[in-house]
């Protein structure tokens, strides 16, 4: 009776054996038939969210009629630096402003107190602004971020000796 037993279970595990032989690889054989047994387990990749904007809001521009004129930091106001003027954020700060209709960006340096016209967020220089595209509207919806000091050294073109 136990030989009949032990050999009922060695025919059960040949046959089991057989079942989970592996295909011939492609170098034993001519086909180029896959085996797809084992698949690996894929898992969407979450994207980095973006940051939250700091504000989001209207930007002005000032021009020549402030230039020379001193600005809140004690400087004089040059319209052709990059430069703005913020209610709020510490003199000094670097926040890049991107232009929401045309997605265009630049980092300013805020030194300068304003907007003084309600709703306003941000008022930049003649330059900001031309190099935003918005000097002929006036007014455009923009999207301000703080830049922190190092990356402002990485955005700054090297001074020539």
């Amino acid at each position: 009776m136990r030989r009949r037993i032990a050999h009922g279970l060695a025919i059960v595990f040949s046959i089991v054996s057989l079942g989970a032989a592996q295909g011939p690889n492609s170098s034993e054989s001519g086909s180029t038939r896959t085996s797809a047994v084992f698949q690996p387990v894929t898992r969407p990749v979450k994207k980095p969210s973006a940051p939250k904007p700091y504000q989001v809001g209207t930007a002005s521009w000032y021009g020549a009629y402030f230039e020379g004129k001193s600005t809140a930091s004690g400087e004089p106001y040059n319209m052709y630096d990059l430069t703005a003027a913020h209610p709020s954020l510490p003199l000094g700060t670097w926040v890049r402003v991107t232009n929401l209709h045309n997605g265009r960006t630049v980092t300013v340096r805020i030194n300068d107190r304003g907007p003084i016209v309600p709703g306003r967020i941000i008022d930049v220089s003649y330059s900001a602004a031309h190099a935003l595209q918005f000097k002929e509207q006036g007014l455009q919806r923009v999207r301000l971020d703080i830049v922190h000091p190092q990356m402002v050294a990485t955005l700054r073109p090297p001074v020539a000796n």
